[in-house]
C-alpha cells in the first residue's frame, strides 16, 4: 500500500517490483559513435587514469561532443555502462529515478524494493526511493559507469537534490557521469576539496588542430594546412561549428564564408542556418528540415504523417545516411532526433518563415502519436500547440494509470499548465482533485474540489461525462466535507453512477459501509466492507488492506480479538506481498499487537505509522482520524503521553475543520476526557513529531538549503526554521546530519 490516502477506497495501485510504465527504451541506449567522427583519445586516457574519481562532470554547451567523448569512452572502456538520456518529462523524480533504476538493473539486478519504492504514489523521494536507490548502487558487485546526459535539462528541485544524494553512493570503482550545459546539482566546491570529481569543460572539448584537420578529411573537405588553421582558429575548436563549415563548403561555399560564419558560438551558427544552409539546398530538404525540428523525435511515418507528403521517410533515411547532425536513437534505424543546437536553429527558421504552421504539426503529431498508442507523446505535442480542450481530453484518460505509476509530478504539471490554459475539463478537475488528496496536499485538494463544485452545481447547461460524475460522486464522498449524512447520500450516488458508467471499482462499496458506519450502522457497513474486500482482492493492494482493517476495526469493537488479529495480519500480509507500508493498517496492527502484549511489535507499527502519517490529512478526515485514535490508544497504553498528545492535538484540528464525522467525534471526545485526567511525565520525543514535522524530515536527508526546502513545500525560510528546531530538540540532535543519523536509527528513515 502507498500510504496515499484517497487511494485506500478507490481501487488505485497496483503491486509493482519493475518500472510500471512503459519506458521509452531509447533513453536508455548509448548513442552509436558515428563513421567519421574524430576520436578523442587524450581525454578518454584522462578518465581512465582519473578512475578514482567517483564523479565526472562534462559541461559545455551544444556541439562541444560531450556525448560523443562519453560514448567513445563506454566502446574502449572495460567497465558496464548504464545509460539514460535525461530529457524534459524526467523532471517527475519517481521517472527519473525510474530510469536510472532500469539502467542500472539492465546491468546487475539491484532488486524489488527499489521499483516497490518507485512504484507508490505517496513514497517519499528523499526518504525511501533515493536510500533503497542509493543503497542498491553502492552494493553493485562489478564497477560501472551510470551516465546522464543533458542533465541541464532538470529544473525540478527535487530530481536535482537526488542526484546530489545518489553522488554520495557511487561505490569504489564506479563513476557517476553528469553531462549537460551547466554545472550539475551537486556540490561542486565540496567535491573538488576532497578530490573526488573530474572535470572536463569547453577547453577540453575544443578539438586541436589535428584533429579540426581530421574532421574536415572525414566530411570529404580537404584544405591546405594553413586554411585548417585558420578555420580552426576562428571556431575556437569547437567541434559543431567545424561539421557546419564542411557542410557549408561541401555544398560549394568558399571558404572566406566559412571563416567567417562559424565562431565559438550560437549565434554564428544561427546566421549561418539562416542566410547560408538553408538557400543552398533545395526547398523540399528546407521544407523537410525545418517542419520535422517540431518534432523531439523521429521516424518515417510519424514525418510522412506531419508533413503530409508521401517519401518523407525515404527523406528520413537519407538525411541519416549523410548528415552527423541527425542523431540515432536505436539500433535499428527508426527513430532519430536532431542535434539539440541544430534543432533550435531550424525551429528558429520555421517560426521565422512560417509561425502559423507549426501549432498544425505538432498537432498532426499528436494524433500520429495516439494512433500509435503514444498517449503520452500525444499530451505533450497537444500541450506544446497550445491545444487545451484536446489535452485535457487525454490527460483525463491518463491520469489514473500515471497515478498508479507514481508520477505525481506529472501530474501535477499537466494540471496546472490544463488550468493556466483555461483547459481543465471535468474528468481532469475531478482527478486533479482526488490527486491532491491522496497525496496529503489538503489546501489544493478542497481548491480543486471546489471547482469540481462549481462545474456540477454553477453551470446548470454543463455537457454530461457520466465517468467524471461518477468519480465526482466518489471525491464528495471521500472528502467528507458536508458531514456524515451527506457522506452516505454521496457514496449511494457514487455506487449508482460508477455503475452506469460500466465502471468496476471497490471505491462504492468501502464509501458506502464507511459512511454507514460513522452514521452508526455497524451491520449496514459490514455488508458493504465484505462486499468492498471482495472486489478488491482482485483489485489494488491498499483498497484491500484498507477494507481488511475497517472489518478488523468493527472486530476489536466487538471484542472479537481473535478475529481481529485475523484480519490485521491478511491486511500486513497484502502489504508483505507488496513490500509496502500504510499508516493505517500499521495504527491497526499496533493496536493488536499491544492487546496480545507484543510491545515490541506495537512500538515497530508505531514508527512505521510515522513515516506516512502526514499524508493522512482534513481532505480525507475520517481516515486520518480513524487511524490517530488507534495510534493514540497504543500510546497510551505504553504510557507515552506526549506522542499521545501530539496526536490529539491533530485530530482536533482536522474536527475543526471537518466537524460532523459522526461516531468518530464521541470517540474522540473520549479519548480527550481521558487524557484529561492522565498524570506523569509527558517530555516530548521522537514519537511527539507532529506531522508537519514528519513532512519535512526526509527533506533534510538532501543537500537542498532551507529556502529550497521552504520552496518545495510551499512554506516560509521561518516556519521551515521553526519545525528545524523543534525536530532537532526531540530527537536530542545538533545538526540536520546528526538528526537524519538519529531518525534513520529509529527507524523514521531508510537508508
Amino acid at each position: 500500500m502507498d500510504g496515499s490516502v484517497a487511494g485506500q477506497y478507490t481501487g488505485w495501485p497496483q503491486d509493482a517490483d519493475e518500472p510500471v510504465f512503459d519506458l521509452v527504451a531509447t533513453k536508455l541506449l548509448r548513442p552509436l559513435v558515428r563513421p567519421g567522427t574524430v576520436g578523442r583519445s587524450a581525454l578518454i586516457d584522462r578518465l581512465a587514469r582519473d578512475n578514482g574519481c567517483p564523479i565526472v562532470s562534462v559541461v559545455a554547451p551544444a556541439g562541444y561532443g560531450k556525448t560523443t567523448l562519453l560514448s567513445q569512452w563506454a566502446e574502449v572502456s572495460g567497465l558496464a555502462f548504464a545509460w539514460v538520456s535525461v530529457d524534459a518529462a524526467d523532471n517527475d523524480p519517481k521517472v527519473l529515478l525510474t530510469y536510472i533504476a532500469e539502467a542500472l538493473n539492465a546491468v546487475e539486478p539491484i532488486g524489488r524494493q527499489v521499483f516497490a519504492a518507485l512504484a507508490y504514489p505517496a513514497s517519499s523521494v528523499p526518504g525511501s526511493v533515493v536510500p533503497r536507490l542509493g543503497a542498491a548502487f553502492s552494493l553493485m558487485s562489478a564497477p560501472v559507469v551510470l551516465v546522464l546526459d543533458d542533465v541541464h535539462l532538470l529544473r525540478n528541485a527535487e530530481c536535482r537534490a537526488a542526484l546530489s544524494v545518489l553522488a554520495d553512493h557511487v561505490p569504489a570503482g564506479s563513476r557517476l557521469v553528469l553531462a549537460g550545459r551547466a554545472e550539475p546539482p551537486l556540490r561542486i566546491a565540496r567535491l573538488r576539496a576532497e578530490g573526488r570529481i573530474t572535470e572536463i569543460g569547453p577547453a577540453d572539448l575544443s578539438l586541436t588542430a589535428a584533429e579540426a584537420a581530421t574532421l574536415l578529411r572525414a566530411a570529404d573537405v580537404v584544405l591546405g594546412e594553413d586554411d585548417v588553421a585558420e578555420l580552426h582558429r576562428r571556431t575556437e575548436g569547437w567541434p559543431v561549428g567545424l561539421y557546419l563549415a564542411a557542410l557549408y563548403l561541401r555544398e560549394g561555399g568558399s571558404l572566406p564564408g566559412a571563416v567567417a560564419s562559424f565562431g565559438g558560438d550560437d549565434l554564428f551558427v544561427s546566421q549561418y542556418v539562416e542566410s547560408e544552409f538553408l538557400e543552398r539546398i533545395s526547398r523540399a530538404q528546407r521544407v523537410f528540415l525545418t517542419r520535422t525540428a517540431v518534432l523531439e523525435r523521429m521516424s518515417g511515418p510519424l514525418c510522412e504523417a506531419v508533413l503530409n507528403v508521401p517519401g518523407s521517410g525515404a527523406a528520413l533515411a537519407d538525411l541519416a545516411g549523410s548528415n552527423l547532425l541527425l542523431v540515432p536513437l536505436d539500433r535499428r534505424g527508426q527513430w532519430y532526433r536532431y542535434h539539440h543546437l541544430f534543432r533550435d536553429m531550424l525551429l528558429a527558421e520555421l517560426e521565422r518563415l512560417e509561425p502559423g504552421l507549426i501549432p498544425v504539426l505538432r498537432r498532426r503529431a499528436a494524433d500520429w502519436c495516439l494512433r500509435a498508442g503514444l498517449a503520452e507523446e500525444a499530451l505533450e505535442y497537444l500541450m506544446a500547440a497550445g491545444a487545451a480542450d484536446e489535452a485535457a481530453r487525454v490527460a483525463g484518460e491518463l491520469w489514473l494509470p500515471v497515478y498508479r505509476q507514481g508520477r505525481i509530478a506529472t501530474l501535477e504539471r499537466w494540471f496546472r499548465w490544463l488550468e493556466e490554459h483555461d483547459g481543465v475539463n471535468p474528468m481532469a478537475t475531478v482527478a486533479a482533485a482526488l490527486t491532491a488528496a491522496q497525496t496529503g496536499r489538503s489546501a489544493e485538494a478542497e481548491r480543486w474540489a471546489d471547482a469540481v463544485d462549481h462545474w456540477q452545481y454553477g453551470n446548470p447547461a454543463r455537457s454530461g461525462d457520466p465517468a467524471a460524475e461518477a468519480w465526482a460522486a466518489v471525491l464528495r464522498a471521500l472528502m467528507c466535507r458536508r458531514g456524515v449524512e451527506q457522506m452516505h447520500a454521496d457514496a449511494d450516488e457514487a455506487a449508482r453512477l460508477l455503475a452506469a458508467a460500466g465502471i468496476v471499482a471497490p471505491a462504492a462499496p468501502a464509501l458506502q459501509g464507511l459512511a454507514r458506519l460513522l452514521g452508526g450502522d455497524v451491520d449496514g457497513a459490514e455488508a458493504f466492507l465484505e462486499e468492498g474486500a471482495r472486489i478488491g482482492e482482485v483489485g489494488a493492494t491498499d483498497t484491500l488492506t484498507a477494507l481488511l482493517c475497517e472489518l478488523c476495526l468493527l472486530a476489536m469493537a466487538r471484542d472479537q480479538w481473535d478475529e481481529a488479529q485475523k484480519l490485521a495480519a491478511e491486511a500486513s500480509a497484502v502489504l508483505l506481498r507488496a513490500e509496502a507500508e500504510a499508516p493505517f493498517a500499521n495504527a491497526v496492527a499496533a493496536r493488536v499487537a499491544m492487546h496480545r502484549g507484543n510491545v515490541v511489535t506495537a512500538r515497530r507499527e508505531l514508527v512505521h505509522a510515522q513515516r506516512l502519517r502526514h499524508l493522512l490529512t482534513y481532505a480525507t478526515p475520517h481516515l486520518a482520524v480513524q487511524a490517530r485514535i488507534e495510534l493514540i490508544r497504543v500510546h497510551l497504553a505504553l504510557a507515552d503521553l506526549a506522542g499521545a498528545r501530539t496526536l490529539m492535538g491533530e485530530i482536533d484540528e482536522i474536527l475543526r475543520r471537518r466537524p460532523n464525522l459522526g461516531t468518530l467525534v464521541a470517540e474522540a471526545k473520549a479519548l480527550r476526557a481521558r487524557l484529561g485526567r492522565e498524570h506523569g511525565p509527558s517530555v516530548p520525543g521522537a514519537s511527539a513529531l507532529t506531522a508537519a514535522e514528519l513532512r519535512l524530515l526526509p527533506m533534510l536527508a538532501t543537500h537542498l538549503s532551507v529556502s529550497e526546502i521552504a520552496a518545495e513545500l510551499f512554506l516560509s525560510p521561518h516556519t521551515i526554521k521553526s519545525q528545524m528546531k523543534s525536530i532537532y530538540r526531540k530527537l536530542d540532535s545538533t545538526s540536520r546530519t546528526q538528526t537524519i543519523t538519529r531518525a534513520r536509527e529509529l527507524g523514521l528513515l531508510e537508508g
